[in-house]
């Protein structure tokens, strides 16, 4: 019996300008949310879907939206507001936002988008809400203060309603604002909830807003099977944790992208502060960054412009929900605590954000939940890309591994899906007193004044992206955010790495400089070198990177050393 054939794009009876955006951004066939809620939604169904994070929800539904925008306009002339989507952090509203303007590139004049998630202040935003564009993106309190002062009004308008990364928005804290707007929405209007998981607040958000919905429960595992997405785990403690990610990254063992999640915004700092010790550059992601920032600093890492991130993973996403949300909101900030009151309720980065290509995540602190760790890992490996995902794991954190290898070994045929990461500890025995060294220098004082000093350049910084940067774009791209902080002593000679304390096994493909100088020997050739690369990614799965004959000069990650 044949196999079912995939419905594409230019079979959905989309418009050309659609279809000639969705050319351009190189999509030759729908994800498999795409391909079952878009067909169901141009025919008016309300829409309960269920997928993966990184399968391409958002453009299950903002490719219909623009369909029926487009089927719309050629009868109606009156510009008013017919679209909206709820999100429940302010950097994914404006991940949102650019998916719907690449997808109207070539129909901006027809469609209109408009992100009011921003943290700016109300009136700031009127004018953009007066001119009435068709899609209003923002969280459910930006929209109620709007509705609030009079800037918006749906009650007769609405005709689609989107709530995105539904399973999260009571745990920001969102339920009586969601209520409240509910009553100032028109009686009839199609509604999609869209969700990673189906938990007990989706249930209570499906009885509030869908009608007769249809429910995708798509039949596919929460990450990517083993083939794209290799999974990895090392028992080490907490020195070791530093070691371990001082080697992987000054030997150019890791290369491309990479987050480093840890989970409060001292460890944050520390880890920076660590690793600018060795001249490792590396941006700092966290609550406690005004939102301008944060959405600049993963709009340049997605551009490449840093190699990594260190991200705080603050909202226990598994933390009960049934007590009232303002008070639980509050009491998470005292909770995520060790120094990380007065952060943003509304950030998220394991949730939500488009981080593009990244290669590989490490989980330098064990994730709070199981589903913590599903959405950090799907931060990788994103629609056909592969990624590797690496978690540090201490003695105290075994219990939670054991959770986490419980439930992703359900929807596996695998014995084990964090395998045992190889890595003989002992051969780097030599880098311990080095990385004894940097961490005496980062003390607590150290951490607290390095936090003061990123705020303040960041609120400067953000205040200079809300004005200056609109005018000069080309200076926006100057703005970096992985400069030191050097608050704590930087020791000159900690920069380069001896080769005598290079492991055996390591030397020739670990360092690029001393690659660098064996290249230019006589008689090196290009195959050669090419030959060893080859046979060293074997060894170590977490070597990702390719050699092509246009760098033979410079191999990826020399500029890292």
């Amino acid at each position: 019996m044949a196999a079912p054939t995939s419905l594409g794009f230019h079979e959905m009876g989309l418009e050309d300008r659609l279809l000639k955006a969705i050319a351009e951004l190189g999509w030759a066939k729908p994800t498999l949310i795409q391909e079952k809620a878009i067909p169901l939604a141009m025919e008016g169904k309300d829409l309960l879907a269920r997928a993966r994070t990184g399968s391409g929800k958002t453009a299950a539904y903002s490719v219909p939206i623009i369909q029926h925008l487009l089927q719309v306009k050629k009868v109606l002339t009156e510009q008013t507001v017919r679209v909206l989507i709820l999100i429940p952090t302010k950097e994914l509203g404006q991940q949102v936002q650019q998916m719907i303007r690449q997808l109207t590139s070539y129909c901006s004049r027809d469609v209109r988008v408009a992100d009011v998630s921003g943290q700016v202040d109300i009136s700031a935003q009127r004018p953009i809400l007066m001119e009435k564009p068709d899609i209003v993106v923002g969280t459910p309190s930006r929209i109620l203060n709007h509705l609030q002062h009079k800037n918006l009004c749906l009650r007769d308008s609405l005709e689609i309603l989107v709530i995105d990364e539904a399973d999260l928005l009571f745990s920001f804290g969102f339920e009586e604002d969601l209520k409240s707007l509910l009553c100032q929405f028109p009686k009839i209007y199609q509604a999609f909830l869209m969700s990673a998981t189906f938990n007990e607040d989706v249930q209570a958000l499906k009885e509030l807003v869908l009608h007769n919905p249809v429910t995708l429960r798509l039949q596919e595992s929460q990450l990517p099977d083993s083939k794209q997405l290799i999974q990895y785990q090392i028992q080490c403690e907490e020195e070791d944790k530093f070691l371990l990610l001082y080697t992987l990254l000054k030997l150019s063992l890791i290369r491309g992208k990479t987050i480093v999640f840890v989970n409060a915004i001292d460890r944050c700092y520390r880890l920076k502060l660590f690793l600018e010790q060795f001249s490792i550059p590396a941006c700092v992601l966290n609550s406690e960054l005004p939102v301008r920032s944060r959405c600049h600093i993963i709009s340049q890492f997605n551009q490449g412009i840093y190699d990594y991130i260190i991200a705080t993973d603050e909202h226990v996403l598994a933390e009960p929900t049934g007590q009232n949300k303002q008070e639980g909101g509050k009491k998470r900030k005292k909770k995520s605590g060790k120094g990380d009151g007065g952060g943003d309720k509304e950030y998220g980065v394991s949730r939500g954000i488009d981080f593009q290509n990244v290669s590989t995540v490490i989980n330098f602190d064990f994730p709070q939940s199981v589903a913590s760790y599903i959405h950090r890992a799907g931060r990788t490996a994103r629609a056909n890309n592969p990624g590797t995902a690496l978690t540090l794991v201490s003695h105290e954190e075994l219990p939670r591994l054991a959770e986490v290898e419980e439930a992703l070994t359900g929807e596996s045929t695998e014995a084990s899906v964090l395998r045992p990461y190889k890595f003989r500890m002992e051969e780097i025995e030599g880098f311990r007193y080095r990385c004894r060294d940097a961490m005496r220098s980062v003390t607590k004082q150290a951490i607290k004044e390095a936090r003061l000093k990123e705020i303040k350049e960041e609120l400067l910084n953000s205040e200079k992206l809300k004005t200056y940067f609109e005018d000069n774009p080309r200076d926006f791209q100057l703005l970096r955010h992985d400069r030191p902080l050097h608050p704590a002593l930087v020791k000159p000679h900690l920069k380069n790495v001896p080769e005598y304390l290079i492991p055996p096994t390591l030397r020739g493909i670990a360092n690029p400089m001393i690659q660098k100088r064996r290249r230019r020997k006589p008689g090196a050739t290009g195959s050669q070198f090419k030959k060893n690369v080859k046979l060293y990614s074997k060894q170590n799965p977490l070597q990702s990177f390719k050699y092509t004959t246009k760098n033979k000069s410079k191999p990826r990650g020399a500029e890292q050393s």
